[in-house]
Formats: structure tokens, sequence, C-alpha cells
């Protein structure tokens, strides 16, 4: 990840996709997702605002929980700055040649990577630019394994290897870091991200009905009021048929905290406007970008 300068922050409209219908035939969750894309590129057949940028949740090709993520998981096998090669994975393949051309960013939320040289799985979420190229990659970074007697039990470290990097994409408009769920409990992530430029974090999520309401909006106004960003978490829809019942909710925050919209926890695509000036303002008004001292605390970035 560099520290290059970030692009200038513009106005841009982001659709998040609370994707729902998602059962154990692979193909049909594809091609539901791919469905779910289009409309959201079309601005809801133009009845909303087309977007700049699409967000899917986690794991959105298969369902959610260690005991599938073997059976589903696929190659992707992405270098930075080398031309993608996408029949590498079947999931990519399905969800880049989506009309109209140019497509807007696509953040296509995670789904289970298997490393093809070691054989270690990742949960993985994929950027691809307008022209389907894929231009950056996030390995979660922190693995959810949590025990709440009486509640829930999950353990993706079972079948998942950590993410070793923190990563951002810069775009035509914004730089946004990245982040997959249970990341977001960890503020380094975020913050290393925000002080090396970041105007927006997002984070393709499937918090559960037990953290759901405790943590879910909290946590995400945490992160944006103390870094000052843009907050953005991506759920899928809450299925109680399923082993794993989703929050929902999928959410963007401002960069003081107000929640600008919210979904309910069935399936939906959220269209939000993003303004800057939100952003410049939150900044000016309460200036801690430029009042934390370093010489009294090491800056997390590494780049004090």
């Amino acid at each position: 990840m560099s520290s290059t300068t970030a692009p200038a922050f513009k106005p841009f409209n982001l659709a998040l996709i609370q994707l729902g219908q998602v059962g154990v035939d692979k193909a049909a969750n594809l091609k539901h997702a791919r469905e779910m894309i289009s409309k959201a590129v079309s601005g809801d057949g133009g009845n909303k605002p087309k977007p700049d940028l699409v967000v899917l949740p986690e794991c959105f090709n298969s369902l959610y929980g260690h005991t599938y993520f073997p059976e589903t998981s696929e190659n992707i096998a992405y270098t930075p700055g080398q031309l993608y090669d996408v029949d590498k994975s079947e999931s990519q393949q399905v969800l880049i040649t989506i009309p109209p051309r140019p497509l807007p960013m696509r953040v296509l939320g995670s789904i289970p990577e298997r490393e093809q040289s070691t054989g270690k799985l990742y949960n993985t979420a994929t950027v691809y630019s307008p022209k389907g190229e894929l231009v950056a990659m996030h390995r979660k970074v922190h693995l959810f394994d949590i025990d709440i007697p009486g509640k829930i039990t999950f353990k993706e470290s079972e079948n998942l290897s950590p993410g070793e990097t923190i990563n951002h994409l810069d775009t035509e408009f914004a730089r946004i870091g990245l982040g997959i769920c249970y990341d977001v409990r960890f503020p380094e992530l975020a913050m290393t991200c925000a002080r090396r430029g970041c105007h927006m974090m997002i984070y393709p999520s499937a918090f559960n009905t037990t953290t759901g309401p405790m943590h879910w909006e909290l946590l995400q106004r945490a992160r944006a009021v103390d870094n000052q960003v843009f907050f953005s978490m991506c759920s899928p829809a809450r299925d109680m048929t399923q082993s794993y019942h989703a929050w929902g909710h999928s959410m963007v925050v401002d960069p003081m905290g107000r929640v600008l919209e919210e979904a309910g926890h069935e399936e939906d695509i959220l269209y939000v406007h993003i303004d800057p000036k939100t952003f410049e303002d939150a900044r000016a008004a309460i200036p801690v970008t430029t009042q934390r001292r370093f010489g009294v605390y090491p800056d997390v970035a590494g780049e004090s």
C-alpha cells in the first residue's frame, strides 16, 4: 500500500447491495448477484442516480460459514500492477461483464479465496475498475473467532488464514480504504488508512443478529468520528432459514458520525450521495487531524 498523495475528493454516488437469496447453489447465487448489480448500475431503472461505486456484501457467492468456505473457494491469483486473468475465478468472471459499459467501480464483496501455491484459504474482497480490470484486493486481516455463551460460537480460523496487508484503492473521486467485517473492531486498520489519505472506509460485512444490535452502528460511527472519514458496511440480507442469520442494516455514516442512510434487514439497494464538503467541514470545525501529538504517543501508521 503506497503513501502517495491521495486523489482529490470529489462528490460521488454510492450503491450498497444488501444481497438476499443466497443459498447452497453457487451458480444461482452468482446469477442473482449479477442481476442485482445490473439493477444498481442502472440506478434502479432510472429512479435513482446512477452510482459511481457499487458494493456487495461479505461472502456474496455462498452461504456464510467456515464449513462452506473450502467448497466454495476460488483461486484469485492477483498480482498488483499486473493485468489480471479473470478466467482464474468463476465469481470474478461472472460479475465483471455486466452491461451497460462503462461500468462504475465495483467492490465485489468478498469470496473464499484459495491461494494455489500454499493451499491457504482467505476471506477476500476484490475491486474492479470501470474497464473491468482488477485494481485492488483485501484479505480479511482479523478472523472472526468468538464465543458468546448461549448465543453464538463461530471460528473462522478453523478454515481461514488472516491477511497481512492494509489496502486502499484510488479512484477518480476519492481514496477509499478497505476492510472486511470483523476488521472494524480493530481501530488501527481504519486509523492507518485515514492517516494515509483515505476519505472513506468500505467494509463488506456480515454481522449476525447477536452482535449486530449491540455494535453494528456504534462501531461504524466510532470509526467515522475517530478518523473524520465516511464509513460504510454492506451486509447480506437476513435469512432466518439459514444457519447464520445476518443482521442486515447496511449503512453509510458521515465524518461527524451521522447515519446518512440505513437499510432494513431485507434485500435492498441503498443509494447514497457522498459530499466532500461534509468531510472538509468536519476537519475544519474539529481539527483533530492537525492536533494529534505524536511526540506523546506513536503514529500507528508509522508515518509521523
